[in-house]
């Protein structure tokens, strides 16, 4: 695993144009999110073709995010421990003082910054804002089954213990936030993390109630409680970032390191809990306010139309700020109105990914049914949507053809079903990402739930019922699958030892059938001598498999049928065992196929069937391991036909010269029955 986590970010690392073209790099939880030198060096085919790549998404004029899925982390570290990356080895972004971003939004100026800091600012976070709401589903639990009170004041010291560990996230937020935000912008996010600190603390707490006017330095000052909120760090983290760029251009850089923190705190503390804080909880609740009375004039409305942005906000990153307000409204309101229909969108999300699954499994796409399998269960377990986002459907845009809908009636559910349970909406009391193991702590619960299955299984029956692709996409997808499979094989047999050295003297290969074999099979000395092709020489290769021999073109697919592996026949099967038609090396063993080289220098592909390797082996027998020396009539793989039509494949085997263009041709007779042993092709050698 790991050396795969290693070689693919070597890939990645080389197609956005080398360590010398990243600006800077970050990553939330499915994206390593690039700022690169020049956009033009990087190779976004080449990305989104590997199959570890989820997507590509290019982010304004430098940016670029690469998808992949919940290992993201993984592969950071790996792209970190690189030549030419990580911190000491690559400059910060921010240290020249300039704002780095390059959104979707680029084009916009401040704008984009705005929501490019947002975004930045609460990525980092995102693994303990995710730990913590289900430790707070665990509390909602509970209480659900009677076990404890999750809005008790007083705790048993087990749930009480259990209370902190979840509000530790949402209580030192505004630490959290105030040091990714003081990053992203360029300033030390120490300091950024100390100035909403300091208003936090038992002694600033001591000083009066929560929304008494006290006098400090001759100065007013109005208490609040800063504790989960996200608007006064992101404001004084702003105010950071400007003192600290006019001291440093005042203070001589030998005493920066003292002075510039020092006089940063002294500043932006106070102006903190005179100003920045009040104003900061304003902007919060104004915010919340608007929404509230939204949402107090036509719940039904607010609930159609937050599932329905989510899918256009998320892959633009605009569903931060939203998140910000959520986590607003539990700290003023004590409860939070949009979660609940956000997860209509989530649940959409997640029926279409699986519907994708199950056409992908109706389809025999191993690709797609991989890529949909990891984002289903991210979605479904951890409320994450971006690797069905990325993965498929913004890939296939008819998918939001049947991603929409089930956003429509979930948000309509939810909308109209609170009423007959007394309430205006859907809430919550805890900030949760919405995935199975969350919907306790949402109530009307039995309104949410319905809520969440009408997205989802609408999804999910139109996406299995009329599919999330073209026809063209369709047809396009099950080629690329087949290719793909083919194309592994090829590269399998190319990195294999290097042939034998060839001998002085030429001859037929001449291979000796098993006991079975019929009488046409020509016997081979006791003691075969290696030997290889002289120029012009002609070789006849012997069938390794008894059936009826047709042309490569009438194998159903597009890779064999066109010699892209190779030039020789197929055999439509009668016997069931694959025999080594000369003496050689096994280069390349599956369950379904076998390569070898033989002593001549002929490399041979022998592929039991179309599409069975996702037989996974059942049905197959193996009676070889790769790197094994075999003898002409040596078994070599055995076959239950009956299984592979079972399951649904075509058993017609390809036997084909893969080295092809070392030879001056590779001719077969065709239409006609073989037995094992059997002149299969006449391969003649190049002239010099």
């Amino acid at each position: 695993m790991a050396s795969s986590i290693s070689t693919t970010s070597e890939f990645i690392l080389d197609k956005i144009g080398g360590a010398s073209n990243v600006k800077s790099l970050t990553h939330c939880a499915t994206r390593l999110r690039f700022q690169l030198n020049e956009s033009s060096l990087a190779d976004q085919d080449a990305l989104d073709n590997h199959p570890d790549v989820l997507g590509v998404v290019p982010q304004g004029s430098n940016g670029l995010q690469v998808i992949m899925g919940g290992g993201v982390a993984d592969y950071y570290k790996a792209l970190q421990a690189l030549p030419g990356m990580g911190e000491d080895a690559r400059p910060a972004a921010a240290s020249s003082g300039k704002k780095e971003y390059g959104g979707v939004r680029a084009k916009y100026g401040w704008v984009d910054y705005c929501f490019e800091f947002l975004s930045d600012t609460f990525r980092p976070i995102l693994w303990a804002l995710l730990g913590a709401s289900l430790i707070i589903t665990l509390m909602v639990l509970f209480d659900t089954f009677g076990i404890n009170d999750f809005r008790a004041e007083q705790q048993p010291p087990t749930f009480g213990f259990m209370m902190a560990m979840w509000r530790s996230v949402f209580y030192f937020l505004p630490i959290m936030v105030g040091a990714t935000a003081a990053r992203k912008l360029g300033a030390n996010e120490w300091v950024g993390a100390a100035i909403p600190a300091a208003l936090l603390t038992p002694e600033f707490k001591a000083l009066g109630d929560v929304g008494e006017t006290i006098h400090v330095f001759g100065l007013p000052m109005v208490l609040n409680d800063y504790g989960g909120q996200v608007f006064p760090p992101l404001i004084s983290a702003i105010a950071l970032y400007w003192v600290e760029k006019l001291l440093k251009a005042i203070i001589p850089q030998s005493v920066q390191m003292v002075f510039v923190p020092f006089f940063s705190m002294l500043i932006v503390i106070p102006a903190t809990a005179f100003l920045l804080g009040p104003f900061g909880i304003g902007v919060g609740n104004g915010i919340s306010s608007v929404l509230e009375a939204i949402n107090n004039f036509s719940p039904i409305i607010l609930a159609i139309v937050i599932p329905l942005l989510y899918p256009f906000l998320v892959p633009l990153g605009l569903h931060w700020p939203l998140n910000a307000i959520m986590i607003q409204n539990i700290a003023t309101l004590g409860y939070d109105f949009i979660q609940g229909p956000m997860g209509a969108w989530n649940f959409a999300c997640f029926g279409t990914i699986t519907g994708v699954f199950i056409v992908a499994l109706r389809d025999r796409d191993r690709n797609v049914r991989q890529i949909s399998l990891g984002a289903m269960m991210a979605g479904l377990l951890g409320g994450i949507s971006e690797p069905s986002l990325y993965g498929v459907l913004l890939r296939y845009r008819k998918s939001y053809l049947r991603l929409l809908p089930g956003c429509f009636v979930g948000g309509a559910v939810m909308g109209l079903l609170p009423y007959a349970f007394g309430q205006d909406s859907v809430t919550t009391n805890a900030f949760v990402f919405t995935s199975l193991l969350t919907t306790v702590a949402f109530k009307p619960l039995p309104v949410y739930v319905i809520g969440i299955a009408a997205a989802y299984f609408t999804s999910l029956l139109l996406v299995v019922f009329f599919d999330y692709r073209t026809k063209e996409e369709r047809d396009k997808a099950r080629a690329a699958a087949q290719e793909f499979e083919a194309k592994q094989a090829a590269e399998l047999a190319a990195a294999s030892p290097a042939a034998p050295a060839p001998a002085a003297a030429a001859a037929p290969v001449a291979a000796a059938p098993a006991a079975a074999a019929a009488p046409a099979a020509v016997a081979v000395a006791e003691k075969p001598v290696k030997t290889a092709m002289q120029p012009g020489a002609i070789t006849i290769l012997e069938a390794p498999l008894e059936g009826n021999v047709v042309p490569l073109t009438e194998v159903p697919d597009p890779i064999f049928s066109a010699g892209k592996l190779g030039h020789g026949v197929a055999i439509q099967p009668t016997g069931d065992t694959v025999y080594a038609p000369a003496d050689g090396v096994v280069m390349v063993k599956q369950d379904h196929a076998v390569a070898l080289r033989l002593d001549n220098g002929i490399e041979l592909l022998v592929h039991v069937g179309l599409d069975t390797v996702e037989m996974e082996g059942r049905g197959f027998t193996a009676h070889v391991q790769q790197k094994d020396r075999v003898k002409a009539g040596d078994p070599l793989l055995s076959f239950d036909k009956a299984a592979i039509d079972a399951a649904g494949k075509p058993s017609i085997t390809p036997v084909v010269v893969t080295n092809r263009k070392k030879f001056a041709s590779v001719e077969g007779r065709t239409n006609y029955p073989v037995a094992v042993g059997g002149d299969l092709l006449t391969i003649t050698a190049k002239s010099e």
